[in-house]
């Protein structure tokens, strides 16, 4: 290329302008300058699930019915007789649970002016099906009418009780007392 004094020529200062420019935008941007991804840059977190210790008691009938005149030994599931009192315990507790039964007092009667009472010891408790002596029933004192030492299942585990009573030699009446049965965890 031949430069005549008197003109000038522009094609080589715009050129060079141009490197020049490219030149420091790759200084002032590196990333402009690599096609490489960037490196990833890990990290981590802990889930924690905190899980409290349950228990329910359910499916008690409202009652039970044992009759008969006195002197008679009657019995849930006996002839005539009401069936055993069931319930459900459900628990996660690793260390398992204990079912208990109070009566609230003696046993009273509906009819008006019949003072005759039956004590709630008279009435006796055992867990269905064990070959365990029947234990008296307390107003004063829970009593313990199953225990385990795991958690139930997963659906809960069915439970059920046998009551009996000798009846006294009271009034002709119906009697009645609340038992209260508690589960806990172990």
């Amino acid at each position: 290329m031949t430069i005549h004094p008197g003109t000038t020529n522009r094609r080589p200062l715009v050129l060079g302008s141009l490197v020049a420019a490219a030149s420091v935008a790759l200084l002032a941007f590196p990333a402009l300058a690599q096609a490489a991804p960037n490196p990833a840059s890990p990290g981590s977190v802990q889930a924690h699930v905190a899980v409290s210790s349950a228990i329910t008691l359910s499916g008690l009938p409202v009652g039970f019915l044992l009759s008969g005149i006195p002197t008679d030994t009657v019995a849930t599931g006996g002839v005539n007789q009401d069936g055993p009192v069931t319930m459900t315990v459900w628990t996660n507790n690793t260390q398992g649970y204990t079912v208990t039964v109070q009566a609230v007092g003696a046993l009273t009667g509906a009819v008006a002016g019949n003072t005759d009472t039956i004590p709630a010891s008279a009435l006796r408790v055992r867990e269905s099906g064990s070959s365990a002596g029947y234990q008296a029933v307390s107003a004063t004192n829970a009593v313990t009418v199953y225990s385990k030492d795991t958690p139930s299942s997963v659906v809960g585990d069915a439970l059920s009780n046998d009551y009996s009573l000798t009846i006294p030699f009271v009034a002709q009446d119906t009697y009645t007392t609340t038992l209260n049965y508690i589960a806990t965890t172990n």
